[in-house]
């Protein structure tokens, strides 16, 4: 009986052992960091394997930023999202998932890297377009995604308000502006990739209003003699953040590898394979190595220019705010 106890405990123990070897991680995030993530992850569970013995499988999932926050919400268990922007995350704070001072965690307000909003047009730039103002010509067919459900299209949207508002020099103006691009957009797909897809693969609009690394994405996959990126005047700087899912990683057991994970970002490492999927590092030195790609451009913030987050989706992005004013009419 003995043996058959010891043998008993020796299998339970094996088992247990053999569980803490392997975990897995869900991320999160929105739609144009597929390419990103797929390279990150591979590199972060090479590190992680070679630093604890413990083999880590990283799955992810990606959509429209509003969506995949409204998902993690509803129930999907992320140990970490990688969203489009910060007003995402406070929602999924909002329900007790994680703390309210999430951004406080990680340097530079969560975001280990930046973005911007560019303009992708046809080779040769058939339109003549050279910022935002070609946007509001009745000849010009505009793509951007949903800002109901996509976080970059929200940035779009707001680069675009913060140029008139400048420019124009009242919020009356800036509506009338944005409202005007909107009436020229023909279809709102849900998240950054769709719209790309929509211009990109199936031929629709004149300009596409982008993420900067969608942009070099589109022109990398099909080559320089399609696309063109055109660097609008002004545009805005985009901190998509990330964070981890307190109330899923204390039920799992992957705090320790959650917080790695995050941190990896932040290593020469991370930085550098940010860069070279056209994110801007926010690691001088690493971010030095690629200055050449990244055109320099007045940009808005969030905080300056909106008030925050929190501000700019009340006003423009809730429900009956200026958004569904416009849109609707």
């Amino acid at each position: 009986m003995m043996r058959l106890l010891v043998a008993m405990l020796a299998i339970a123990g094996w088992v247990t052992s053999a569980a803490a070897q392997n975990i897995s991680l869900l991320n999160v995030s929105y739609d144009p960091t597929r390419e990103l993530y797929a390279d990150f992850n591979k590199a972060f569970a090479a590190k992680y394997k070679a630093e604890t013995g413990t083999t880590v499988a990283i799955k992810a999932s990606h959509g429209g930023s509003g969506r995949q926050a409204r998902s993690v919400i509803d129930g999907l268990s992320a140990d970490v999202v990688t969203l489009a922007l910060a007003y995402d995350i406070d929602a999924i704070a909002d329900k007790g998932l994680l703390s309210k001072d999430w951004q406080q965690k990680l340097p530079q307000n969560s975001s280990p890297y930046t973005s911007t909003i560019v303009l992708l047009v046809r080779a040769g730039n058939p339109k003549k377009i050279k910022d935002w103002d070609d946007l509001v010509r009745p000849d010009v067919k505009v793509i951007t995604p949903n800002p109901k459900t996509s976080g970059g299209a929200r940035w779009n949207y707001l680069a675009a308000w913060g140029y008139a508002a400048k420019k124009y020099g009242s919020e009356d103006k800036a509506k009338e502006f944005v409202k005007n691009i909107f009436k020229n957009v023909p279809v709102l797909d849900t998240g950054a990739r769709g719209s790309t897809i929509t211009f990109v693969e199936r031929g629709v609009g004149d300009v596409f209003i982008s993420w900067e690394n969608e942009a070099f994405l589109a022109i990398n996959e099909l080559g320089k003699d399609k696309f063109e990126i055109v660097i609008p005047s002004v545009s805005i700087l985009a901190e998509p953040p990330v964070a981890v899912i307190d109330k899923v990683v204390d039920k799992k057991g992957t705090r320790a590898a959650a917080e790695a994970y995050l941190n990896y970002l932040y290593s020469k490492e991370g930085q550098d394979i940010a860069g070279k999927h056209y994110y801007r590092p926010r690691d001088p030195e690493v971010a030095k190595k690629y200055e050449n790609i990244f055109p320099k451009l007045s940009l808005l913030t969030i905080n300056d220019d909106f008030g925050g987050w929190r501000a700019a989706q009340k006003k423009h992005f809730d429900d009956k705010g200026v958004f569904d004013e416009i849109y609707s009419q």
